[in-house]
């Protein structure tokens, strides 16, 4: 899948206004709310939920996606005091031009082509000392998936496997230099109906 074919397919998702809540993720808001605001950085940031959960609560937020649409939905609901720049940009090629004191991926799967173990682990190294890692993701395939998403289950994985291919053999990243704050599984009710399981696994960086 082409870095073109990937924009036209998010781009078609977000062109007609909101795909999903536009609200904070759950598992986001009880992992960060008693965390001390600084830099954060929100990849896939869609339309914007997150970044401007954190922005009102004092973050300086750098939040990325490959949907213009996605950050213009984002960017009407941005208030004057919410501090966030929006990047438009494809996740497979985009490198953080620094470290942050929280760096986020909430939901970060695809049925179309996504290198997600190479844009987390670049996720990682883009946290700052003493700052949090924060990834949430499905666990196993929802019930409400298309017959494409159950074609990819293969690329919704736990936390534990989260953090094995974060740090494995072939990784940059060594677990030497960081501390498993949350490792869980977590149902909650779904939208669309019925119960879904979430994967948290938050680490801080020595």
């Amino acid at each position: 899948m082409s870095t073109s074919e990937a924009f036209d397919y998010w781009e078609a998702r977000y062109r007609d206004g909101k795909t999903w809540s536009g609200n904070v993720n759950a598992a986001l808001e009880r992992e960060v709310a008693d965390v001390a605001p600084g830099t954060a950085l929100d990849l896939g940031s869609g339309e914007g939920g997150d970044a401007l959960w954190l922005a009102r609560r004092g973050w300086r937020v750098t939040a990325v996606d490959i949907s213009p649409s996605a950050i213009a939905i984002g960017q009407a609901e941005q208030d004057a005091a919410d501090d966030i720049t929006w990047v438009a940009a494809d996740l497979a090629e985009w490198v953080p031009p620094q470290q942050y004191d929280l760096v986020t991926a909430s939901f970060l799967h695809s049925t179309v082509e996504l290198p997600r173990e190479r844009i987390l682990r670049r996720a990682a190294q883009a946290v700052a000392s003493g700052g949090l890692l924060v990834i949430i993701g499905h666990v196993g395939v929802p019930h409400w998936a298309s017959e494409e998403m159950h074609q990819h289950a293969e690329e919704l994985p736990t936390p534990d496997e989260v953090y094995t291919s974060l740090f494995a053999s072939d990784s940059p990243l060594s677990d030497d230099d960081w501390t498993v704050v949350t490792n869980a599984l977590v149902e909650r009710d779904s939208h669309h109906g019925g119960s879904i399981t979430d994967g948290i696994l938050t680490l801080r960086r020595a």
